[in-house]
């Protein structure tokens, strides 16, 4: 009897000095979290999709009340319309029947200054023969300078209608459209927003609003849980992170799953969490844990985000410290 106590006694000592458990990182499944915020302050007008729903990348989620940013963008449109006429109009030249009428109008100066200009020599001739006083040839020369005027007039008007428009004004035209061009653009982008779309493939995990709700600018409307299969975020010990690096292959556990998974190292913090390594002795530094994540399998698409999960530490052969 004796003999087998001590039998037992060996076989205790030597399980102590074997290796208990295999050291595991702690953490969880996660997935990342996409808020979505109104740019206006309107009224949800539709709700499509039910919480807890998957959703595709450019499905609908929330609409908004659209009736004053579309009163909006019907101003920038006629802005935009009135703006690419006068363009038009000012490349386009004047009406043909401006420019005739501009014509007309020389001509009409032409006859009257000839017939002016006749009358003075006329006044020359008859006050060399002092047939007339000083002041008739003084009107004379008056008239027919004012219609050598008013030909210049009419010539000069003639020439601007058909020279066209000055090019700093066809420069300020084009400036005037493309700053109408961009308010339609940033009215449409506007209009749009107030419908929010799914920007990822995921998971509609909350609507803090109800329908009939007015939202605040930049209150969240909805919120989605993106990447249809989760990863496992995890902190990882100190003393097992200079084997712990992105690529990896490992062993993951989740709660209430019986099989293990396999996952691969995508990401590990460069600075360790918690205290800082200059504020540690050489025994304490053992406590820094590294936040990292791991991509796992497909077969992991069906399991809820927040379940805890274990990443087993041994890589490479290099595991637990035995006694």
């Amino acid at each position: 009897m004796r003999l087998i106590v001590i039998s037992l006694l060996f076989i205790l000592m030597l399980l102590g000095c074997s290796p208990t458990s295999t050291p595991q990182a702690i953490g969880t499944l996660e997935r990342d979290r996409v808020t979505f915020t109104a740019t206006s302050n309107e009224i949800i007008r539709e709700l499509p999709v039910n919480e807890g729903s998957f959703v595709n990348a450019g499905q609908v989620l929330v609409k908004l009340d659209t009736k004053n940013q579309q009163a909006v963008l019907a101003s920038a449109i006629a802005n935009e319309a009135k703006a690419t006429a006068f363009l038009l109009k000012l490349t386009n030249g004047e009406r043909p029947e401006d420019i005739a009428s501009a014509q007309a109008n020389v001509a009409q100066a032409e006859a009257q200054y000839v017939e002016a200009q006749k009358s003075y020599q006329r006044q020359v001739e008859l006050i060399e023969r002092k047939l007339v006083s000083q002041s008739e040839l003084d009107a004379a020369l008056a008239a027919r300078d004012k219609a050598q005027a008013a030909l210049h007039s009419a010539k000069e008007e003639f020439s601007k209608l058909t020279a066209g428009s000055r090019v700093e004004d066809i420069e300020q035209a084009r400036a005037e459209l493309a700053a109408a061009n961009a308010e339609v653009a940033l009215q449409s982008q506007k209009l749009a927003e107030l419908t929010i779309v799914a920007t990822r493939d995921g998971i509609l995990d909350n609507l803090p609003y109800n329908l009939g709700e007015r939202v605040a600018v930049n209150g969240i409307v909805a919120v989605m849980l993106a990447n249809r299969v989760p990863y496992a975020r995890v902190y990882v010990p100190a003393t097992h992170r200079i084997n712990f690096i992105p690529g990896k292959q490992v062993t993951v556990h989740v709660d209430g799953v019986e099989h293990a998974l396999t996952g691969t190292v995508r990401w590990v913090s460069h600075e360790a969490s918690f205290t800082p390594y200059y504020a540690l002795t050489e025994d304490e530094r053992a406590r820094l844990m590294y936040l990292a994540e791991i991509d796992l399998e497909e077969s992991a698409a069906q399991y809820p985000s927040g379940v805890p999960a274990q990443v087993d530490l041994i890589v490479d052969g290099i595991g637990g410290e035995s006694s």
